[in-house]
C-alpha cells in the first residue's frame, strides 16, 4: 500500500503525489483553490441555490470522478451549504484506491473547510455510505469505467441517475487515457442533467473532442495558477463561456485526435498506442506547426486579447 506523504502547496493546502502516474493530484499553484476555482465555481451549483426562492433548487446532485483526497465534493458542500444550509445533496463520488481518501483523512487534510464536511468525509471515506438530513453519498471503489455503470442502481425507476454537476478529475489524459475516450466520456455525458455541467481541471484539445463526440457543447474556465485554463461542458452552449481562437484551431490539429476504447477494459499503453497509429494516418495539422504559428510575436498579443 502506497504512504503517501503530504506535500505543501502555494496556497497553504497540502495535495498528494502519485509515483503510479508520477504526477501530483493538485496544481502546485494551490490545491484548495484548484478545487475552488476549477471545479466548484465553473460548476454554477452555487447560483442554483441563490435563485429566487420560488426556482431555487433545495436538493442538488453531485458526481465526483476520481475523488481522490475528497477536495472537489468538499469545495462544493462548503459553497453549497454556506447559501442554502437546508440543500440536500446528493453525491456519488468514484474512486479506484480507497487508500487515497483514507490517508488524506489520516494527514488531517480537509480541517481547512469547516464543520461538518471533515466530519462527513471521514464517516464517507471510512463506510463508503452516508446518510444524514442533508446529505446522502455513496463513495464507490473500482475503475471508473464499470463504476459509472452502476450509477443507474441510485434511482429507484432504475433509470440514469444524472447529476447537476460532474466533476471529472482523473490524471492528465497522456497518464489515464482509459479516463478521457470517447467511450468513457458518453457514459459520463448520460449522467448528466439538461441544464448541468460537466467541468475538469484539462483544456486538452483530445479530451474536448470526446466531450463534443458525446454531444457536448465546450468553453474555457479562467485559469488559475497555471497558463491554461480548464473546461466546461454542457448540452447547450447558453451561459457557456467561449473558447479563444487559439484553442479552436488546436481543436484542428492532431492533438485534437480522441482516445478511444470501445471495449471499456483496453489498458492505458494500448489506448495511447490506437491513438499514436491515427494521428500518423491523419491528415490534420501537426500540433507541431500549430503551435509555431501561435508562438509568433503577433498571435501571442492577439491571444493575450483573447
Amino acid at each position: 500500500m502506497t504512504q503517501f506523504i503530504p506535500q505543501i502547496t502555494q496556497d497553504g493546502s497540502h495535495t498528494f503525489f502519485s509515483p503510479e502516474f508520477n504526477e501530483a493530484f493538485h496544481s502546485y499553484y494551490g490545491a484548495k483553490q484548484e478545487a475552488e476555482k476549477k471545479f466548484f465555481e465553473p460548476s454554477l451549483l452555487k447560483d442554483k441555490v441563490c435563485l429566487p426562492k420560488q426556482k431555487s433548487s433545495n436538493c442538488l446532485n453531485l458526481l465526483d470522478i476520481c475523488y481522490g483526497l475528497g477536495y472537489n465534493s468538499a469545495s462544493a458542500l462548503e459553497g453549497i451549504w454556506s447559501v442554502n444550509p437546508q440543500c440536500k445533496v446528493n453525491l456519488i463520488a468514484l474512486e479506484i484506491d480507497a487508500n487515497v481518501p483514507l490517508q488524506a483523512i489520516k494527514h488531517n487534510l480537509l480541517a481547512q473547510w469547516s464543520r461538518p464536511i471533515p466530519q462527513l468525509l471521514t464517516q464517507l471515506a471510512t463506510n463508503k455510505n452516508i446518510q444524514t438530513d442533508y446529505l446522502q453519498a455513496s463513495l464507490l471503489i473500482d475503475d471508473a469505467r464499470k463504476t459509472i455503470q452502476q450509477i443507474h442502481e441510485f434511482s429507484p425507476q432504475h433509470n440514469i441517475w444524472q447529476a447537476d454537476a460532474i466533476f471529472l478529475d482523473p490524471f492528465s489524459p497522456p497518464k489515464c487515457p482509459q479516463l478521457w475516450t470517447v467511450e468513457f466520456l458518453k457514459l459520463v455525458a448520460k449522467c448528466l442533467k439538461p441544464n448541468g455541467r460537466i467541468v475538469t481541471y484539462s483544456s486538452s484539445a483530445a479530451a474536448r473532442t470526446a466531450l463534443s463526440l458525446a454531444g457536448l457543447q465546450v468553453g474555457s474556465t479562467t485559469s488559475v495558477g497555471r497558463k491554461s485554463p480548464g473546461t466546461v461542458a454542457s448540452f447547450s452552449a447558453i451561459n457557456l463561456p467561449t473558447i479563444s481562437l487559439q484553442e479552436q484551431e488546436h481543436l484542428q490539429t492532431r492533438a485534437a485526435i480522441p482516445y478511444r476504447d470501445p471495449t471499456l477494459q483496453a489498458t492505458a499503453e494500448s489506448i495511447r498506442q490506437q491513438r499514436e497509429l491515427e494521428q500518423q494516418g491523419s491528415k490534420l495539422e501537426p500540433t507541431s506547426k500549430w503551435k509555431k504559428r501561435w508562438l509568433s510575436p503577433l498571435n501571442c498579443m492577439i491571444s493575450n486579447v483573447n
